[in-house]
């Protein structure tokens, strides 16, 4: 048990002396290397002893800014944090593989790719040498095709080829904006197969990149890089969070949208020389949300003499492409 503390003498010792390094009353006190601390932490006082106001910050010219005056022109192109995500995508623990001779042969050849492993049958070997010149980046482990089989599953038609990759990081949208071509929006489309076919159609068109929404689209995987045959290396594939946010940010910079619609006029590639165009297509059956369809520019509909209503969406992106090119 602890003893009592004896009674202090400061109890009755009466008021303390002066601090002779205390401030006078009324002065702001500074501390240690923290600059002025007073009513209002962070300005320092007038000669009278008050918070001085704190001034405001000079424009271009040295003008206090007016609050409705426009923004200044801006060589970059900036986003709200909730709008489009321009980080790597996430790697996960050990990648996804790649299957396929055009698949793994653009990713070898992509320096921006981190690959793994590869693992290659005697005929996949020869099939890679035919296309990629040694030394190549990652050593191969032969292997056979059953073993291919058995990691990918029998419906894969691997070629005796799988890569195992990390995914492609997604790009800034200010990096999409500055290269050429047109630019593909996707609203939810989810089949990985769709947006690897359109991939390939976008690389056929020069398209500069395509846009997809971050939760709603398929992940990179063996399935789309082999329906893209190649064009996941070659088309940035940008994943927004916001894609209406998206949308809006492309038209700033410059953009014209257009959103496909079977029931607005036909799509006419000459009306759209010196534009550059955002194509935005929706999902199949349920088309564009509403308002990704209001946020468009325009409507436009693929012109079509038979009986079909519509088609896949990644036919009437190929088509529409080869429309829009015409007008470039």
């Amino acid at each position: 048990m602890r003893s009592p503390r004896p009674p202090s003498d400061r109890a009755n010792s009466g008021p303390r002396p002066a601090n002779p390094r205390a401030a006078p009353p009324g002065e702001p006190v500074r501390r240690g290397g923290r600059g002025w601390v007073g009513p209002r932490s962070g300005d320092r006082p007038d000669a009278a002893g008050k918070p001085a106001a704190k001034p405001f910050r000079e424009g271009p010219k040295g003008e206090a800014p007016r609050p409705n005056a426009p923004r200044p022109a801006s060589t970059r192109l900036e986003l709200p944090r909730s709008g489009v995500s321009g980080t790597a995508a996430p790697t996960g623990t050990g990648g996804h593989w790649l299957y396929g001779v055009h698949a793994v042969v653009a990713a070898m050849k992509n320096p921006a790719r981190r690959l793994r492993r590869l693992l290659v049958t005697e005929e996949g070997t020869a099939a890679l040498a035919a296309q990629v010149a040694a030394p190549w980046a990652i050593g191969p482990e032969s292997v056979e095709r059953g073993r291919i089989d058995r990691l990918l599953g029998s419906d894969a038609v691997h070629q005796g080829i799988a890569l195992l990759a990390d995914p492609l990081p997604s790009p800034s949208l200010q990096a999409v904006v500055d290269r050429s071509g047109p630019i593909l929006v996707l609203d939810q489309v989810t089949d990985p197969r769709n947006v690897g076919a359109i991939l390939r159609s976008a690389a056929a068109f020069g398209v500069a990149a395509v846009v997809v929404q971050d939760r709603n689209a398929p992940e990179e995987t063996g399935a789309l890089a082999k329906a893209a045959s190649g064009a996941l290396e070659i088309v940035p594939v940008l994943r927004a969070v916001n894609l209406v946010r998206t949308l809006v940010a492309l038209k700033a910079a410059g953009f014209w949208c257009v959103g496909l619609d079977a029931r607005s006029k036909p799509l006419i590639g000459t009306e759209f020389k010196q534009r550059r165009v955002a194509l935005v297509l929706g999902a199949e059956g349920e088309g564009m949300r509403r308002l990704v369809r209001e946020t468009c520019d325009e409507l436009a509909a693929l012109a079509m003499s038979g009986s079909m209503e519509s088609l896949n969406v990644s036919a009437a992106a190929a088509v529409a492409l080869y429309e829009i090119s015409r007008g470039r």
